[in-house]
């Protein structure tokens, strides 16, 4: 089995600000907004670099959203950025009417995402997000993994036409997909090759996933993990493909286990070929205030979460 090791540890908004930067010299349609989330959206580089291309709109968001959809008339193309709760959960009808129905080409950009915001507690975590943002008509839903990967799919989504929410996070987390490896919207990644269960994650959970597959290797189960950094649309060919062979999967994800990528696949399954299904994700249950750790700890979100679910899976082949 592939082994991944990390050399360094980095935010995966860190990963976002360098993207955005790196648009900002690139593409001078690229337009930025924030809502008094600068230093925690990582922003700064592109302000100082295009201060005639940012817009600080302070504690408004849906006053935000409506002015992002505005600039999209005029060809520009506007990044959005404040925490994932205030980018879904207060501008929702903003984002249905003004963006998702008039499929307009607005990047919104969401930080702090899950429960790994960690000591603001409950009312600033979000996860109900995914749900949220996935069910809006024509709304792509991303969610990578690490800084690399973050940063690419910003880079990538500043050329599809069209509606994205873009999800990442606070802490940081282990450094481990390539540097340069080219985001497909749409288009999941294999990491592993296992025969008998497959695992697939998205977000934080891709490297807990990892670490979960060498210790059941170390029991003499072959996992194949599977990075879905895209939700919507959702790579179904690359989960069927994998669960013809494994004949079971586990899903892991920082998001409530209702409305995210767990039922995204049980349909997938259950309309193409149904196999047994284990969830990782949070019961049903808003989160509260702690340090990530501890807080990925009290709610099953990690490696032995995994291992014991596919180990629950694979009891019911």
């Amino acid at each position: 089995m592939k082994k991944y090791t990390f050399t360094d540890k980095k935010d995966t908004r860190s990963g976002f600000g360098a993207g955005l930067a790196e648009l900002g010299r690139t593409n001078k349609n690229i337009v930025a907004l924030c809502a008094d989330l600068i230093g925690s959206l990582k922003m700064d580089e592109f302000i100082k670099e295009n201060p005639d291309r940012f817009f600080q709109v302070g504690i408004a968001e849906a006053n935000m959203m409506g002015i992002a959809a505005g600039l999209t008339i005029g060809g520009k193309i506007p990044f959005t950025g404040t925490f994932a709760n205030f980018s879904t959960a207060r501008v929702y009808d903003q984002v249905r009417q003004s963006i998702a129905y008039s499929h307009k080409n607005v990047k919104i950009c969401a930080s702090h995402a899950g429960l790994t915001l960690g000591e603001d507690g409950a009312t600033h975590q979000t996860l109900e997000d995914i749900g949220l943002m996935k069910m809006l008509p024509g709304m792509v839903v991303i969610n990578p993994c690490d800084y690399n990967q973050t940063k690419a799919a910003t880079l990538a989504i500043a050329d599809y036409v069209g509606p994205v929410y873009l999800r990442f996070g606070r802490p940081a987390v282990p450094v481990f997909m390539p540097e340069n490896e080219k985001f497909e919207i749409g288009k999941a990644i294999q990491l592993t090759e296992g025969t008998d269960v497959t695992i697939v994650a998205t977000g934080h959970l891709v490297w807990e996933a990892l670490q979960a597959s060498e210790q059941l290797e170390a029991k003499g189960i072959s996992a194949e993990v599977i990075n879905i950094h895209t939700i919507k649309p959702l790579d179904k060919e690359a989960i069927l493909t994998s669960v013809a062979k494994t004949k079971c999967i586990v899903t892991a994800e920082e998001h409530n286990i209702l409305g995210g990528l767990g039922e995204s696949v049980a349909r997938v399954l259950s309309t193409n070929n149904p196999v047994p299904q284990e969830f990782v994700a949070v019961n049903d249950s808003f989160g509260e205030s702690g340090t990530p750790a501890q807080l990925m700890e009290k709610y099953k979100l990690n490696d032995k979460a995994i291992v014991a679910a596919v180990e629950k899976v694979i009891s019911r082949k």
